[in-house]
């Protein structure tokens, strides 16, 4: 069986003994490229071999280029495969792969050192200490501010362009980073710039060698932050020496704090104010991250568990996303949702389902909660008209009770009252929490009219009967 051996050429001066004595014995070599410094040396001892630059020239897009360079190194015999820098990129790396296991190759790798690597010593940082990707592979995942960031092949200006944009949307512009450029002995020479300048330099710092050093960034210096940042500044407020009152908070003294700004943020959705709700979503999320805070002092859970267990529950009940399961619609999804949930909190009985429920709930939401986790079970009204005429009758045992003159039972009547008509709303498909709110929105508007009309006629509300302000109210009420 044949075997492709990949190393990495490094750079000028890096490259290990084995490696070495692996390219001169090479049955076949090829190399990436003979126009970079790290395989000048090939060239001068006069060892033969093929290099991939015609296709970089001839091949339509990079999958096309991979595809051709796997082709040409499956030669049905042992060769060597020679890379400048660590190696191999990833998408070509897949692509060699492949055609290897296609063809009965085995496939075998150095390990070598990066440019980023010899970048990061030449400037007296330690390697081990830096994330290192390259240009093309640079996601916001990768940047953590925290750490020292090195981004390799920075290989034209338009590829330093698309590395400053993701990094501009963490770092502020006038950030200073440090452009290192490679000499044709190897060694790098780091040019200190602010981060805006990063794709503005002469073309002839661009190369495939080039890197790019990030250094960690103080929280204070930054202009954009992240859910990690946001959770070391919580910690540093509660820590010793950091604030008072962030310090003596508990999951109890927070309580009517996270209530109000979920309030804020619905009101936020009311208003169609978008900006509003971004600056509010904010104060939602520092409730969530001072109770994780809270939590991961007395190791209880950390933000990551709270994480895991929200994407491994979205993961779990979109098996129609994430799985086999095919589904008709949005209906059907909710059908699915429910059945998911409740095998998932391993209840046996809807009872179980209902007891559940947050009993914290506003009481309208709460009702409306009851009533379908009932209806999913088929204890139902089969439409509006039955519901209502339960009003009716709830309205008459409240009369009923008034007369009696019992408050227990006056306060439950109206109990049921309520809730025949949180029945009759959630039957006609709306949302009893919305109409109320509505409802009460357009009494004080029209509470504000007869106000206004009382005062405009030079009169005092409280000085005038109820039957007076009716007739206001009832002349007022089509007009707001």
């Amino acid at each position: 069986m044949p075997t492709l051996t990949i190393i990495p050429l490094c750079i000028p001066g890096y490259l290990g003994e084995p490696a070495k004595a692996a390219i001169l014995q090479a049955p076949r070599l090829f190399l990436q490229t003979a126009a970079h410094p790290s395989a000048a040396w090939i060239a001068e001892m006069g060892l033969g071999y093929t290099a991939m630059d015609d296709l970089y020239e001839t091949s339509a897009d990079f999958d096309a280029l991979n595809a051709a360079i796997a082709a040409r190194l499956i030669c049905g015999e042992d060769a060597v495969y020679a890379v400048p820098g660590r190696g191999a990129g990833d998408a070509q790396l897949a692509a060699i792969r492949a055609a290897a296991n296609a063809a009965g190759t085995t496939l075998r790798l150095y390990a070598g050192v990066g440019y980023g690597q010899a970048a990061l010593a030449s400037l007296g940082e330690n390697p081990d200490t830096a994330r290192v990707c390259t240009a093309l592979s640079l996601c916001a995942a990768c940047i953590d501010t925290h750490s020292m960031l090195c981004v390799e092949e920075l290989d034209s200006p338009l590829r330093a362009g698309e590395v400053k944009l993701l990094l501009c949307d963490r770092y502020p512009d006038e950030y200073v980073v440090s452009l290192c450029v490679m000499d044709e002995k190897g060694g790098y020479t780091a040019h200190a710039l602010p981060l805006y300048m990063l794709d503005r330099q002469p073309a002839a710092l661009y190369f495939a060698s080039t890197v790019l050093i990030v250094p960690p960034a103080a929280l204070t210096s930054l202009s954009r932050y992240s859910l990690e940042d946001l959770m070391c500044v919580m910690h540093r407020l509660r820590a010793p020496g950091g604030c008072p009152w962030d310090a003596e908070q508990t999951h109890e003294s927070l309580r009517k704090a996270l209530l109000e700004e979920t309030y804020e943020v619905l009101q936020t959705i009311d208003d169609r104010d978008m900006t509003g709700m971004c600056e509010e979503l904010g104060d939602l999320l520092l409730q969530i991250a001072i109770h994780t805070a809270i939590e991961e002092e007395k190791s209880g859970f950390t933000m990551l568990d709270v994480t895991s267990g929200v994407v491994g529950k979205l993961i779990y009940r979109h098996p129609h996303v994430f799985g086999s399961t095919t589904v008709k619609d949005a209906d059907e999804v909710l059908v699915n949702w429910e059945k998911l949930k409740k095998k998932e909190k391993h209840m046996r009985t809807q009872s179980e389902v209902m007891d559940a429920l947050p009993r914290a709930l506003p009481a309208l939401m709460y009702s409306t909660k009851v009533q379908k986790k009932a209806a999913d079970v088929g204890f139902d009204w089969k439409d509006a008209a039955p519901a209502l005429q339960k009003v009716y009758e709830e309205a008459d045992e409240v009369k009923a009770a008034m007369q009696k003159g019992s408050d227990a039972h006056i306060e439950e009547e109206l109990g049921d009252l309520l809730f025949a008509c949180v029945n009759v709303a959630r039957l006609l498909h709306k949302d009893s929490e919305l109409l109320l709110r509505a409802a009460s929105d357009k009494f004080i508007r029209r509470f504000k009219a007869v106000e206004a009309a009382v005062l405009g006629d030079g009169k005092r509300m409280e000085a005038l009967p109820l039957e007076t302000l009716d007739a206001y109210w009832d002349k007022l009420k089509h007009e707001c």
